[in-house]
């Protein structure tokens, strides 16, 4: 490894190339920028990456002419961008991203990376992003590295050799944050509704964001409740102090938060710092479907961006106009409808901010479905829990339309009545 400057690093990326970024809290933003200001020099080169964190140069001009994104998860930075002809996005569950670069679909010359310094065997920790940065990293050709001491050292299997990276560059920064944010009414009552499903000892799959940490809020008087996770933030921390999640009950890493990656406070990056509790791994570990179900009660909630009256749920388009992405959602629905005892949860409010109804007659033209409605079974708003599962077509429809929001319902009976009767 040689540690040399910004300029110096990004100078093995070739025209032509294609170039992964680590995402998330990780995102190493010193060598994206060094690399947008070769733009001059470049042309076409790809840049893979799943939800990244900063501002990206990349999709803006002048820099964007030199490069193409082909995204497996899309964040608010690049959305625009992807939803032009110069961007794109390939529909991919998280658990299969690492076979895209093992089995050559989308073989990676230089992966960069964002590290702990090493320590004294010469390993460099991922931090609190493995996800699909593992796979990256053990099968690009070249590994570019920005260490930093604030990244937290992850037990788990996200280590790199220092032998390994072809360059490194020395940063000294936090990495980003996400501090939790109000709960709203609406989102607590989604909250306790989900709570009341969960069992003692379950174990838990949830993403970001106040509807999780609503249910999480509401678990206080659980017991022995496990995490086995894509991701996990903040409010999983006072249930881990209180004792409510040991995971005793677990059978995959019993005792353990096994995750592939975490995004949150400064709070949860100082709880995760060398704690052997956490076990971060690639995402073709944690989102197996078949190790999912082995945990006992295995309880994934997930979110909706719209339901139709079948059971279809679109979560990662507005219409064709892709929002985020497929992500882990039907590894864990599947995984958990599986598991003994699991629940796959869809856990929404009724209305979007500008209150249309996100239960809906049919999904938007151009909508993309991301759980089908075979695989659905739990759905929640502020009015109540449903469960779909046995249920034909009209039931389902007469079950979503008793938890919209009741302004809506009248005009659902009405396309529910069109859609089955004609």
């Amino acid at each position: 490894m040689k540690i040399t400057t910004a300029n110096e690093a990004v100078g093995i990326v070739k025209s032509g190339d294609r170039v992964f970024f680590q995402g998330a809290a990780m995102t190493p933003n010193e060598l994206i920028d060094a690399l947008c200001n070769r733009h001059n020099e470049l042309e076409d080169v790809e840049i893979i990456s799943i939800h990244t964190e900063g501002d990206a140069k990349y999709t803006r001009k002048p820099y964007c002419d030199a490069f193409t994104l082909n995204a497996c998860f899309v964040g608010g930075n690049v959305r625009t961008f992807v939803n032009t002809y110069m961007g794109d996005y390939i529909p991919v569950f998280l658990s299969e991203i690492p076979w895209l670069f093992a089995d050559d679909y989308l073989p990676l010359d230089v992966a960069f990376v964002q590290v702990s310094p090493p320590d004294k065997h010469g390993y460099c920790s991922l931090g609190v992003s493995v996800d699909v940065t593992l796979p990256a990293v053990r099968t690009a050709k070249k590994i570019v590295a920005q260490i930093n001491p604030q990244v937290p050292r992850t037990h788990g299997t996200g280590i790199v050799h220092i032998d390994e990276i072809s360059f490194a560059i020395e940063v000294d920064r936090p990495i980003h944050e996400h501090n939790p944010t109000e709960i709203s009414d609406v989102e607590q009552q989604i909250g306790k509704h989900v709570a009341s499903l969960i069992d003692d000892g379950a174990t838990l799959q949830m993403g970001i964001g106040n509807i999780p940490n609503a249910v999480l809020s509401n678990l206080g008087n659980h017991k022995n409740l496990g995490i086995h996770t894509e991701m996990f933030s903040d409010g999983v921390l006072p249930l881990l102090e209180s004792g409510v999640i040991n995971g005793k009950e677990k059978t995959v890493k019993r005792g353990k938060i096994v995750s592939c990656f975490a995004v949150g406070s400064r709070k949860l990056y100082d709880f995760i710092d060398d704690n052997p509790i956490c076990d971060f791994r690639d995402s073709g570990y944690t989102n197996d479907t078949a190790r999912i179900r082995r945990n006992p009660k295995a309880t994934a909630i997930n979110s909706a961006i719209e339901i139709d009256l079948t059971g279809q749920v679109c979560a990662d388009t507005i219409g064709g106009y892709q929002f985020s992405g497929v992500g882990g959602q039907m590894d864990f629905m599947r995984g958990a409808s599986l598991s003994k005892g699991g629940k796959p949860i869809i856990a929404m409010s009724s209305t979007t901010k500008k209150g249309v109804s996100k239960i809906t007659p049919f999904l938007k033209q151009g909508a993309g479905v991301t759980t089908t409605r075979a695989h659905m079974h739990y759905v929640a708003t502020e009015y109540g829990i449903v469960n779909l599962f046995g249920k034909n077509l009209q039931q389902r429809a007469e079950a979503l339309i008793s938890i919209a929001h009741p302004d809506h319902r009248e005009a659902l009976e009405k396309g529910a009545y069109e859609r089955f009767h004609g």
